[in-house]
């Protein structure tokens, strides 16, 4: 059978380039189908997106040659500050302080805006000789066989390979069309993303804000400006999405508070619904699933995009090892390897993130005093604390070689 490429990938927004990235760069061919116009995302205007990228993460870009191209536009994070408490009231005197000192890795972490990263990936794409993009096309029809894999694309062209790998999000078709469920639950909650201007500098800061209704992440980027992630119940949300600028801001202010001073909105307002959920499987005949696809999970500690990153590093490293040996990339054993490897570490992730929500986002007075103690004691063992700072920077255990900044 011929092949088209090796692997074909559904989605091309950050997860789907960088695993094209790292197969090409290891001698695969690989197929990128996205939905978008390849500058849809690539525009000037900031439009609030951000990510909070983990040491692990940064050292990932940085083996598929991605990272320098927005190194100049990254916001290292030194502090994670994580407080609990009511809106207008003030924190709890519970909380906890991360410091980028403590495991002397440098900064725990990056924040980078969606546009500068999706424009580094696209860049880095359309340099790639063994990457064939195809922007604003979809899949409508797919068909493994025993030798590979074929898919109908919507604008009537056919493609075959040996891998499908489904990055086409929390609704992916291409689990759907394999077959795969999914389990899950809405948090009744919704997620109000916007970034704000501050007169005084973050110097690098992020806060985590745990209150009665839902968590608030202050995160720094660039200049003196902060990327909003406001989680609150649907009702709310839907009301304060609905008012005009300059209101917004009324309500946002004494949830933020005035440790940086006066803010001013620095971008669009948007929002969108929060929930968890799973696919019960990683993989099918020819199928693999990463990233959103697999495992959508609640923004709480920015875990959503590093957790899709830990995917492609995963599945890059058990396709090229496969092909190495001279082994049919798509075959049943080779793609349960890489499920075997992501989906407890993964679950366990959601389900860890899932949980600390519920804990947090009430106003039970016994919860309340159960996780006040309970941060102090991590607050107070430096040992404990530095595992959790190193679980969230994704280099505790033994993660996938590229990262670790290893290339394949």
């Amino acid at each position: 059978m011929e092949y088209d490429a090796d692997v074909i990938i559904t989605g091309g927004g950050l997860n789907g380039p960088a695993l094209a990235l790292a197969l090409v760069r290891a001698g695969l061919t690989v197929a990128v189908i996205d939905a978008q116009p390849a500058s849809a995302r690539a525009e000037a205007d900031f439009d609030g997106r951000a990510y909070a990228l983990a040491i692990a993460s940064k050292r990932l870009l940085t083996a598929i040659g991605v990272w320098d191209r927005v190194a100049d536009k990254a916001q290292p994070m030194v502090e994670i500050k994580t407080t609990d408490g009511r809106a207008g009231e003030g924190p709890s005197p519970f909380w906890l302080h991360f410091e980028a000192a403590e495991i002397e890795e440098g900064p725990m972490g990056f924040m980078v805006e969606d546009r500068h990263l999706y424009t580094a990936f696209l860049t880095a794409m359309q340099a790639a000789p063994g990457i064939t993009h195809l922007p604003s096309t979809t899949v409508i029809a797919q068909e493994a066989g025993p030798a590979g894999i074929a898919v109908t694309l919507s604008d009537g062209r056919h493609l075959t390979g040996r891998v499908l790998a489904g990055c086409d999000g929390r609704q992916s078709g291409t689990a759907q069309r394999a077959g795969i469920t999914r389990t899950g639950w809405g948090y009744g909650q919704t997620a109000l993303v916007c970034a704000v201007a501050h007169e005084r500098a973050h110097c690098g800061v992020a806060h985590q804000f745990f209150m009665p209704s839902g968590p608030l992440a202050i995160l720094p980027l660039t200049g003196n400006r902060s990327s909003i992630v406001w989680s609150e119940t649907e009702a709310q949300a839907k009301a304060i999405a609905a008012l005009d600028d300059d209101d917004f801001l009324e309500v946002l202010r004494p949830r933020f508070g005035d440790f940086l001073g006066k803010i001013a909105l620095a971008g669009k307002r948007f929002s969108y619904p929060l929930n968890l959920t799973l696919a019960n499987a990683y993989v099918a005949p020819r199928v693999a699933l990463v990233g959103d696809a697999a495992h959508g999970v609640h923004p709480i500690a920015g875990q959503g995009l590093n957790l899709g990153f830990r995917d492609v590093g995963a599945l890059a490293e058990v396709l090229v090892e496969a092909a190495r040996r001279g082994e049919d990339i798509g075959a049943v054993d080779v793609l349960e390897r890489y499920q075997s490897w992501r989906r407890f570490d993964a679950t366990a992730l959601a389900l860890g993130m899932d949980a600390v929500n519920k804990l947090f986002s009430n106003d039970n007075p016994i919860l309340r005093t159960a996780r006040d103690i309970g941060m102090g004691i991590v607050g107070a063992l430096p040992g404990l604390r530095r595992g959790f700072i190193r679980q969230a920077a994704g280099i505790a255990g033994t993660p996938p070689k590229l990262l670790r900044g290893v290339a394949l």
